[in-house]
């Protein structure tokens, strides 16, 4: 009962002043209520009434949280020197402390953020075995999360989320304090969605929504919760309800603010509404959250491939870790393709099959599948794509992930389309069908449209007009597609006129980016 406690302290101190313990309790009161300033002052007042009563011990720990409070504001010269603060207490206390545990954690977090993975995972491990020393819950959770976090960055995917696993459990059974109950809870599902973990995401989403719920008018970690709420109702379909608690995410206090402007922006882009999308993108910007590779496929959507590619480059080009490379990878492999750089996005996707493996994800087994069945396709290898393209579906049917299922079906009926089998394509293109309209997913119900109403007749192309125009959305020349298809250049320049007059189009790109937005190719 965060807020009766956070008004009793109050009074409290307004009536005797508070002693250095309850300024303790009044500092995770205002903290759970997201009063973060307040939540510093206390802090501020108990370190110094524990040094004016002689416990240095007890000081350096509250400077420890003080440094953790400011880290998480982005301040890092006040946190540093609250840190230096609590060392030099702690190097004043005779024999050992489990305070030296916790004052190692900032350490393992700056190392983290330098991209010193080994030795941030060497200082978790010193912090950990301090906390099992002296049987210190919240210490052991704190480092079990960060030692994770450091093996899965250094690609020890396994024993990474065994530590996570672990470091969770006491949280999960009520056994540590409400501050370190949330970090732990959120540190672990930021971590399991880096990596693909869909199941554990979701089991740990599911038990962090029961915390929150339980107290009703908590404000820390409420927006993290939502956020991750709703990736996970938008990737099993209920994107109405990710949007709403994307929207309320966007209205609590703190870094959560960014992440959920961008997953509104995802889902109005699915929808089709591009202008909501556009301003959602900003926002998260705005806010500090990257909006790629969301952006890059919004402009794809609006055709302009030629920004859609320079963004993803760039996205790419600033990412290091192969864990960030893996969010940015599919979304390259499709934005090549639209582009019509065949060969790009033939890279882009055999770098995506080189890293997926380590991490041993369902999920990234279907984004590998269907990267890969894309590719063959747009090379002409229909036959080549099926088995990559079969295993993607599988993948995403059994993890209830019902968009991206239907858009390996969409591919899978092109393929079958290209090799002679229209009944197996018309099948695969009404499911698809079937399941973009249940989403309200209107730029695919579009295409799918396009391809069922036979695109030809509906944009006037003629046949050998359509097979120009794949050659030239896969990037081909006027004289490689002369010698493709046994024509002459002269005529081949003849049905590329006559495509840009049916479509409406002045370029090559701009014809490619409508033909991928309808479906025609």
């Amino acid at each position: 009962m965060w807020s009766d406690a956070y008004q009793s302290l109050m009074e409290a101190d307004e009536a005797t002043g508070l002693g250095a313990d309850d300024l303790e309790r009044l500092a995770t009161a205002a903290y759970m209520l997201g009063r973060d300033l307040e939540h510093i002052a206390a802090l501020e007042r108990a370190h110094q009434a524990h040094v004016e009563g002689g416990r240095p011990a007890r000081a350096a720990r509250c400077a420890f949280w003080l440094t953790i409070a400011l880290l998480l504001r982005g301040q890092l010269g006040p946190a540093t020197g609250w840190l230096g603060r609590g060392e030099r207490l702690v190097a004043g206390v005779e024999g050992d402390c489990v305070e030296r545990g916790y004052l190692l954690m900032p350490h393992v977090i700056m190392r983290q953020i330098a991209g010193d993975r080994s030795a941030a995972l060497a200082t978790a491990a010193e912090a950990g075995a301090i906390a099992e020393r002296f049987g210190e819950g919240d210490l052991h959770a704190l480092a079990g999360v960060e030692h994770g976090r450091s093996l899965l960055l250094l690609g020890h995917i396994g024993d990474g989320l065994r530590m996570l696993d672990e470091a969770m459990v006491g949280a999960a059974r009520g056994e540590l304090s409400p501050i370190v109950t949330g970090l732990v809870y959120c540190s672990v599902i930021d971590a399991c969605q880096s990596v693909y973990e869909l199941r554990r995401a979701q089991e740990w989403t599911a038990a962090l929504t029961q915390w929150c719920e339980e107290q009703r008018d908590m404000i820390a970690f409420t927006g993290r919760c939502l956020v991750h709420r709703a990736e996970i109702l938008q990737l099993h379909g209920a994107w109405d309800d990710a949007l709403r608690e994307a929207r309320r995410a966007g209205t609590r206090p703190g870094r959560a603010a960014g992440q959920a402007h961008y997953r509104c922006a995802e889902v109005h882009r699915l929808h089709g509404d591009l202008s909501r999308a556009e301003d959602a993108y900003r926002d998260a910007s705005r806010s500090g959250t990257e909006p790629q590779p969301g952006l890059a496929l919004l402009r794809r959507d609006q055709g302009d491939t030629n920004a859609a590619a320079a963004a993803i480059r760039r996205a790419l080009a600033e990412a290091a870790e192969p864990i960030d490379r893996l969010r940015l990878l599919p979304a390259g492999v499709e934005i090549m393709l639209a582009a019509g750089e065949l060969e790009s996005a033939r890279a882009l996707c055999e770098e995506l099959e080189r890293l997926a493996p380590a991490f041993a994800s369902t999920l990234l087994d279907a984004l590998v599948g269907h990267a890969r069945g894309a590719v063959e396709l747009a090379a002409g290898d229909a036959r080549g794509a099926l088995p990559a393209l079969r295993a993607a579906g599988r993948a995403w049917q059994e993890l209830s992930v019902p968009y991206e299922g239907a858009r390996v079906r969409v591919l899978l009926g092109r393929a079958c389309r290209a090799l002679g089998d229209a009944d197996s394509a018309t099948l695969e293109l009404e499911a698809a069908r079937e399941t973009f309209s249940a989403l309200a997913a209107t730029p695919d119900v579009e295409r799918v449209d396009a391809l069922l109403d036979r695109a030809d007749d509906r944009h006037g192309l003629t046949a050998r007009e359509l097979e120009v125009l794949r050659l030239v959305a896969a990037g081909e020349t006027n004289k490689a597609i002369a010698a493709t298809l046994v024509l002459s250049e002269r005529t081949v320049d003849r049905h590329v006129s006559n495509i840009f007059v049916k479509l409406g189009t002045a370029s090559r790109t701009a014809a490619t980016a409508y033909a991928y937005r309808h479906g025609l190719v």
